[in-house]
C-alpha cells in the first residue's frame, strides 16, 4: 500500500512539473507575441534630414526677386521659378490661375501652384502656405504705400516646402502621397482703417487664392492639411492657433507633439493662443479638409511682431534654427504616416 501511494505521489508531482513547464512555455510565448506587437508599434521609421541652410537660400531667393506683389514682373519671375523647381524634383505641378479683384478694386491675375509627390497614393497630405508679398507696408512709420520684402510672412512657409520637395526628391518617400500647395492673393487685404464691404461670394479680402482654390478644388481630397505662416522669425514661437483647434484639434496634437518630442519645445508651445483668419480658415470650411496652421503670435500683447507689415520683414529677420524646427517637425509627421 505505501509503495504505490508512494508512486502515485511521484506521479503526481510529475505531472504537476510538466504542467508548470507548458505554462512556463505558454507564458514566454504570449510574452514574445506581445512583445513583437509592441516592437511593431514603436518601429522606428527612417526620416530624412531637413536642411535649414538650403530652406534659408530658398527664402533668400524669393526676397531676392522683389516683392512679389500679383501684377508685378516680380510676382511672374518668383512663379516661373516656383514650377520650375518643383517640376525640378520631379513633383507634378498643377497651377491653378484665376484673375480676382482686391479690396481697392484692382483686377489681378493670380496663380495658386500645387506640387504633388507620388500622386496615385490614395491617402494624402496637404501641406500649404501662401507665396505673395503685402502691397503695402501700412503698419510702417515710413513708405507705407511701397510693397515689402515679406521674408517671413510668406517667402519663409514657402523655403520650407521647396526644402521638404528636394528632400522628398533626394530620398525614399513616405507611403502617402504629399501635396505642397502655394496661395497666392493671401496678404492684399484692406490697409490698416480702411473699412471696405465684401462683394457676395467672398468671405474676406484677405486670402483670395485659398477662397478660390477651396470653392474649385474639383474631386481633390487629403486626410488632413498644414499651413506654415511666418515660420522663420527668430525665437519664434507657436502657440496653438483657436481656429486650428476647434477644426482639427487631434492634428494640433500630432504636429505638436511630434515637435516637442524631437526637442524643438521652445517653439511648438502647446497652449491657446489668438485665432486668426488664415488660408486654412477657408479649407476646412469650404474643401472640408481638417487643417491647422502653424503660425507665430504672441497671445500676450495680441500680435504678430513689430516686423509684420512693415519693411523690418527682410531676411535680417529669418532664423536657420526656426526654419530648421518647422520643417524637421513637418517631415517626421509625414513620414510617420
Amino acid at each position: 500500500m505505501s509503495g504505490t501511494r508512494r508512486s502515485t505521489v511521484i506521479h503526481i508531482k510529475y505531472f504537476v512539473y510538466l504542467l508548470f513547464i507548458g505554462l512556463v512555455i505558454t507564458s514566454c510565448g504570449g510574452d514574445s507575441k506581445k512583445s513583437n506587437k509592441e516592437t511593431e508599434a514603436k518601429k522606428v521609421v527612417s526620416v530624412p534630414d531637413f536642411n535649414a541652410d538650403s530652406a534659408y537660400h530658398f527664402v533668400a531667393k524669393q526676397v531676392e526677386f522683389g516683392p512679389r506683389v500679383p501684377g508685378t514682373e516680380a510676382h511672374e519671375a518668383t512663379k516661373q521659378y516656383l514650377i520650375s523647381t518643383f517640376k525640378a524634383y520631379g513633383a507634378e505641378v498643377k497651377p491653378q490661375e484665376f484673375t480676382a479683384t482686391t479690396f481697392d478694386n484692382q483686377q489681378v491675375q493670380l496663380t495658386n501652384i500645387m506640387a504633388s509627390f507620388n500622386p496615385k497614393a490614395t491617402k494624402r497630405i496637404l501641406l500649404a502656405s501662401h507665396w505673395d508679398a503685402r502691397p503695402f507696408a501700412d503698419k510702417d512709420s515710413v513708405r507705407k504705400y511701397e510693397p515689402i520684402d515679406a521674408a517671413n510672412d510668406g517667402a519663409s512657409g514657402v523655403g520650407v516646402l521647396l526644402e521638404v520637395a528636394r528632400v522628398l526628391h533626394n530620398n525614399a518617400q513616405p507611403e502617402v502621397g504629399i501635396d505642397l500647395m502655394l496661395f497666392d492673393g493671401e496678404d492684399w487685404g484692406e490697409t490698416q482703417g480702411a473699412d471696405v464691404p465684401t462683394p457676395q461670394g467672398l468671405d474676406t479680402w484677405w486670402c483670395l487664392g485659398s477662397q478660390y482654390w477651396a470653392k474649385n478644388k474639383g474631386n481633390y481630397s487629403a486626410y488632413y492639411g498644414i499651413l506654415l505662416d511666418m515660420v522663420g522669425g527668430k525665437n519664434a514661437k507657436f502657440y496653438v492657433e483657436g481656429m486650428s483647434k476647434y477644426y482639427a484639434s487631434s492634428i494640433v496634437d500630432k504636429v505638436w507633439n511630434k515637435g516637442i518630442e524631437l526637442g524643438f519645445s521652445n517653439y511648438f508651445i502647446k497652449q491657446p493662443g489668438g485665432q486668426t483668419t488664415d488660408d486654412h480658415v477657408f479649407v476646412n470650411e469650404y474643401a472640408k479638409i481638417p487643417m491647422i496652421d502653424i503660425i507665430a503670435f504672441n497671445p500676450k500683447d495680441g500680435g504678430f511682431g513689430d516686423f509684420h507689415h512693415t519693411h523690418q520683414d527682410n531676411m535680417s529677420l529669418i532664423s536657420k534654427e526656426t526654419l530648421d524646427a518647422v520643417g524637421e517637425t513637418l517631415l517626421h509627421v509625414v513620414y510617420y504616416e
